[in-house]
């Protein structure tokens, strides 16, 4: 609901049922056109279903509003028919007798819908929806209605999206990049700060509603995410009465419970939930081969490593909500929400051979490595609308505080070696905290007919801080200490939205962000961190095309900020052999994205198309080499520097099908090009590769007599591009088995994932000058489990309009997932159902 309102000002943004692709419309057609609007306050209402109905009641041309309220009915033969315009929690709106001329176009002007408060009994009724809906700026993935990620959480989700990829490890990336900011219902969490994968473990699939994916943003987003922005939207109550559900799963890799709870009177709700999730029996093994050439000498170094992996995890998210209509125009509403995790990983017997080639001397130990990862999230919000008699204006104010405070320790302890010094334990203690705190203040008014004026201000005050303490034999390598990072960014931006004629709609825009940066060691000196501004543009052009159909070219200047991961100073050393280590004095990545959409209908099917064009300068990139420490002969270091360039070109295709009312199917199919280089002049540390990715998923489901529908999902990722090598495809596929009972107030599932194949391998290798390595990672995912769900409850119908605050802006994981880019696609070509009555 906050995208949708927070791009409002699209004018020309409808959903209109046309022609099938190819056919021309009837000769001197018409074409209906207006705007619907709340007939208490005034304020345009988004995506409600209109109908032009024939003599007989059948349904001539059909659209779904855009989220200014404005329809067209386009292909209209000249004659008299009845508008049926309906949304859910309002009156449905007849208008016989409307009579239409040959050829033109029609403008009935505003359309007013009554506000209806029907009782629901114990069962909320929705209106039913695609599980994939593109629009104009965006694409919606509907995870309530998706039931094989039942018992999962937000990675399973997340890997169903057609926009998104996410690897095994659980890390996501949007057309082959990573630099994406995740959005909780709009807001920003520091439950992502440090990592993407382990914040989305943290969010159970069953409470997702929907996944927006929003690739070209406007000027009102922050200038960040240089591929895209995500918000989540999880299940909220915004019915009036009272609604209580648990459900929760158990199976052979996890177990589930969820507690959710709502009430709403008068001019107040509430919301109070609860969620938790345990993961075990998770077994796997890692093995790996690397030789590395000293720089000074020339020498080389083989090394091999094998050992045994599991892991066990637990995790809880707890929410608090509230808001309160102070009258008809002006609203309040409050979050508070904590979120925690506890993982401990192990790798039992560790065993590692080292060979100096020159002399053939070989070094052997087996150690037991335990890495734990704790941590606990603070998210408070409070935000005020205000509303205006004129509709399309309005005015908010936006706050957040968000604390993450984390934990990462880990203990090394050699038990056996050739070397008796190598004997005995090494250990690394790093708590930090990341701290935010943000003010945002947004307005807009139409200035004219079919415009719209957007204008912003907003500020982000930062604060990070890691101490890291080491043990054992690192304690006599590295020194303890603490580094403090300070960041603010204050920013304004400038929307404008205008119809042009002949079917265009134009918005180009323009912000304004300048950071002061500041950090600091307790001993030691940081260096200089100079402040930086930028001005972002971006444009987003428009064309309906006759039939219905429509075209939509964008462009926007981006930025990528560092996060902790990056610059965090610790050396992270659980396996000796492969340390890694942040950066502070990391400069931020720049972007320019293209992106051209197209979409039909062909028939009863939807059709998606689009292509894409990102350049990114000044890419922060990995470096990997010789430790070149004695102690630890033929180690690698993982470094992170501002020296890399990527391009990426590619397009995608995606189509859903409905045959009748039991059976829908949905495809996509994505494809780029991925080019790197890292700019360094030194033949020894110079890299660049290229390549193309491939990937692709396949859902379908069908309703089954006596209320049991079965879902089965498959998902392919090929081959990633990364820098300085590659790493392999893998599959993953699942299916669902639900059964509703209880007028559909309780259901009852199966589902499995991976069934036919017991483990997955995944399989990485990194080659240049100095280094050679290659690592096999093997994971059994093969699950099964079964999940119930129960709700009680009677609730009204109440439509509700709410904001929310955004940070995205900084990069977060470096890792090489894929991408099935599509182009935002206009609503024109993505028409809903319309909404059923609710049942009595």
């Amino acid at each position: 609901m906050l995208l949708r309102t927070t791009l409002m000002g699209l004018l020309v943004t409808v959903s209109t049922v046309a022609p099938a692709f190819g056919q021309s419309a009837p000769r001197g057609a018409a074409q209906l056109t207006g705007t619907v609007v709340d007939g208490s306050t005034g304020a345009a209402l988004g995506y409600a279903s209109v109908a032009a109905l024939s003599a007989a009641g059948t349904v001539v041309s059909g659209s779904v509003c855009g989220a200014d309220g404005r329809f067209v009915l386009p292909g209209l033969a000249a004659g008299a028919y009845t508008l049926r315009i309906s949304l859910v929690g309002y009156q449905e709106l007849l208008r016989p007798g409307v009579a239409v001329p040959e050829g033109g176009t029609l403008n009935l002007g505003s359309l007013a819908l009554r506000p209806a408060a029907r009782q629901l009994g114990e069962v909320e009724v929705t209106a039913k929806k695609p599980l994939i809906e593109e629009k104009i700026d965006r694409t919606v993935y509907n995870a309530e209605l998706d039931e094989t990620t039942r018992g999962g959480d937000a990675t399973d989700v997340l890997r169903r999206v057609p926009l998104l990829s996410v690897d095994l490890d659980g890390n996501l990336s949007l057309r082959g990049s990573q630099n994406i900011r995740v959005l909780l219902n709009g807001k920003p969490s520091t439950i992502v700060a440090n990592s993407i994968a382990d914040g989305l473990r943290q969010l159970p699939a069953d409470q997702i509603k929907a996944v927006e994916v929003i690739t070209a943003p406007s000027a009102r987003y922050d200038a960040e995410g240089s591929a895209g922005i995500i918000n989540i939207i999880t299940k909220t109550n915004t019915l009036r009465g009272g609604q209580l559900s648990v459900d929760g799963s158990a199976g052979t890799r996890s177990a589930t419970l969820n507690l959710n709870g709502g009430y709403r009177t008068g001019k107040m709700g509430f919301a109070l939930g609860g969620f938790g999730r345990a993961g075990y029996n998770t077994p796997g093994s890692f093995a790996s081969g690397q030789l590395t050439t000293s720089p000074a000498t020339g020498q080389q170094t083989r090394t091999t490593q094998a050992a045994d992996t599991r892991q066990n995890q637990l995790f809880g998210r707890y929410t608090l909500g509230w808001d309160y209509d102070l009258n008809a125009r002006n609203s309040l509403a409050a979050s508070l929400t904590y979120g925690t995790r506890n993982a401990t990983f192990y790798q039992d017997a560790l065993a590692t051979s080292t060979t100096a080639l020159a002399t053939g001397n070989t070094a052997t130990s087996v150690r037991n490595v335990q890495t734990t990862d704790d941590s606990g999230t603070l998210d408070a919000s409070l935000s005020y609308l205000r509303t205006y008699a004129r509709p399309q204006r309005e005015l908010s104010v936006l706050t957040l505080y968000s604390r993450n405070d984390r934990t990462y320790r880990f203990a090394n302890d050699t038990y056996a070696a050739s070397d008796a010094n190598a004997l005995g334990s090494a250990g690394n203690d790093n708590p930090s905290l990341n701290e935010e705190l943000t003010a945002q203040l947004d307005y807009q008014t139409p200035t004219g007919q079919n415009q719209l004026l957007e204008v912003g201000l907003k500020n982000i005050r930062r604060v990070v801080r890691s101490d890291y303490r080491y043990a054992g034999q690192l304690a006599i390598t590295q020194a303890d200490n603490t580094f403090r990072y300070y960041q603010n960014v204050a920013a304004g931006y400038l929307a404008y939205t205008v119809a042009l004629p002949h079917n265009f709609t134009f918005k180009p825009g323009l912000r304004y962000e300048y950071t002061a940066l500041a950090a600091e060691y307790d001993r030691g000196a940081v260096g200089e961190l100079p402040d930086y501004g930028l001005l972002a543009p971006s444009a987003s052009l428009l064309y309906k095309l006759p039939n219905g159909n429509a075209l939509r070219l964008a462009y926007n200047r981006r930025i990528q900020r560092p996060s902790l991961q990056f610059l965090n100073p610790n050396r992270q050393a659980a396996n000796p052999l492969l340390q890694t280590e942040g950066n502070p004095a990391l400069r931020p990545e720049y972007t320019s994205n293209y992106e051209l959409g197209y979409s039909t209908l062909l028939g009863q099917a939807n059709l998606s198309f689009s292509a894409f064009a990102r350049t990114t300068s000044g890419s922060i990139q990995s470096v990997r080499g010789p430790l070149g420490a004695a102690a630890y002969p033929g180690a690698v270091l993982v470094a992170y520097e501002n020296i890399g360039q990527e391009s990426a070109y590619g397009g995608s295709a995606f189509g859903s099908l409905d045959v009748g009312t039991k059976f829908s199917m949905s495809a996509g199919l994505d494809a780029y090009y991925l080019a790197l280089r890292n700019n360094v002049a030194d033949p020894l540390y110079a890299a660049r590769n290229a390549g193309l990715v491939l990937s692709g998923r396949l859902y379908a489901s069908y309703a089954l007599p006596k209320n049991w529908n079965l879902q089965v999902f498959g998902f392919y990722r090929g081959q990633q591009v990364q820098l300085q090598g590659a790493q392999s495809n893998f599959a993953v596929y699942s299916f669902s088995l639900k059964h509703d009972f209880a007028q559909k107030k309780g259901s009852l599932g199966l589902g499995a994932e991976n069934f036919f194949s017991p483990s997955n391998a995944v399989r990485s290798e990194a080659t240049g000058p100095l280094l050679a390595q290659r690592t096999t990672t093997v994971q059994r995912i093969t699950s099964f489990k079964v999940y119930f769900s129960y709700r009680v409850g009677k609730l009204t119908a109440e439509p509700r309009r709410r904001k929310g605050v955004q940070n995205n802006d900084l990069k977060l994981d470096e890792n090489g997932g894929g991408s099935q880019g599509t182009g935002s696609v206009p609503d024109a070509a993505r028409p809903a159902p319309p909404a059923p009555a609710p049942k009595k």
